[in-house]
C-alpha cells in the first residue's frame, strides 16, 4: 500500500492508476488519509470489485451462509462424492441400456425365416 499527496495524484493521475493496479494507493490531504485509489489491472478485476461491493450480491451470500449454519445444503466435499456416485449411476445405467438393446436386436427376427 503506498501512500501519496491529493497534490502529486492530481499531477500525474495515469501514473497512479498504473500503481494502483498493482496495489492500492492511499490518497493524503495534508498529511492524513483522504481516499483510496483502487486499479484493476483486468476487466475481470473490475467485475469482481462490483460483485462483492454490490449489496445484492453480499446479501445473498449472508443468506446462503446462514442456510448452511442452520444445516441445511451440502458441503463442497460431499457434493464432489455425490458427483462422483452419480455419474457411476448415469455409466452403469447406460451399460445396462446397451446389453438390453443388443438381447433385444439380437432375438428380432431368429426362427422366423
Amino acid at each position: 500500500m503506498k501512500s501519496v499527496a491529493l497534490s502529486e495524484v492530481k499531477d500525474d493521475l495515469s501514473r497512479y492508476l498504473r500503481l494502483a493496479a498493482e496495489e492500492d494507493v492511499i490518497i493524503t490531504r495534508h498529511g492524513k488519509a483522504a481516499g483510496i485509489l483502487i486499479g484493476f489491472a483486468s476487466e475481470d478485476d473490475w467485475f469482481d470489485y462490483r460483485l462483492e461491493h454490490d449489496p445484492r450480491f453480499t446479501r445473498r451470500i449472508e443468506a446462503a451462509r446462514a442456510s448452511l449454519r442452520a444445516g441445511h445444503g451440502i458441503r463442497f466435499e460431499d457434493l464432489e462424492e455425490l458427483e462422483h456416485k452419480a455419474s457411476s449411476q448415469r455409466a452403469a445405467t447406460a451399460a445396462g441400456y446397451g446389453r438390453a438393446r443388443s438381447k433385444r436386436v439380437g432375438s428380432v427376427g431368429r426362427g422366423r425365416r
